[in-house]
């Protein structure tokens, strides 16, 4: 008798677990349609800001990644990053574009980066890799001798002319070369 009892049990456990199985399919089923109908994000997530604001891009070639990076450039430094960049443009036509160290480069084929921009907290900086040799020369010094900056401020107006005469002097000296010493 206890033969038989163990094969009732035996056969009730295997019911009991197809029941389980069956339930859980079922409410799959159940669920599947209403995930499918709910429309998901196609958009990428945000890139996250670091430190002053300076949007995290993964370091890449080309004018897609430059405009992913002044894309998600915070407020007003935006529409700064969309200007210099079409002045850059224009200035430079055929500028090759990368981002390096979470910043845009521009260069020109066989000599190198000549600008940076980065964001910080109350400005957006542009460095001139080899700013001491232009003239006249960038406002802002560098533990580098030969790198000068301009920090543009909200509400401060670019000299366009003179920026634009910066961009062709720097596009025409030898660039930083990517085994150089970090500008």
């Amino acid at each position: 008798m206890a033969k038989r009892t163990s094969k009732i049990s035996a056969k009730v456990a295997r019911k009991a677990a197809a029941k389980r199985v069956a339930a859980k399919a079922a409410k799959a089923r159940k669920t599947a349609p209403k995930a499918a109908s709910k429309p998901q994000s196609r958009r990428a997530a945000k890139p996250a800001l670091l430190a002053g604001g300076n949007p995290q891009i993964a370091k890449a070639d080309g004018n897609a990644p430059v405009q992913a990076y002044i894309a998600a450039m915070p407020g007003w430094k935006r529409d700064v990053g969309r200007h210099l960049d079409a002045l850059i443009a224009r200035t430079v036509p055929g500028v090759r574009k990368a981002v390096k160290w979470n910043s845009p480069f521009y260069g020109t084929e066989g000599q190198g980066w000549f600008l940076g921009l980065h964001c910080f907290t109350k400005y957006v900086k542009v460095a001139f890799f080899r700013g001491a040799s232009l003239r006249p020369v960038p406002p802002g010094a560098s533990k580098s001798k030969d790198t000068r900056y301009l920090d543009i401020r909200q509400g401060n107006p670019l000299d366009e002319e003179l920026f634009a005469s910066w961009i062709k002097q720097a596009a025409a000296l030898p660039g930083w070369a990517r085994n150089a010493p970090s500008p």
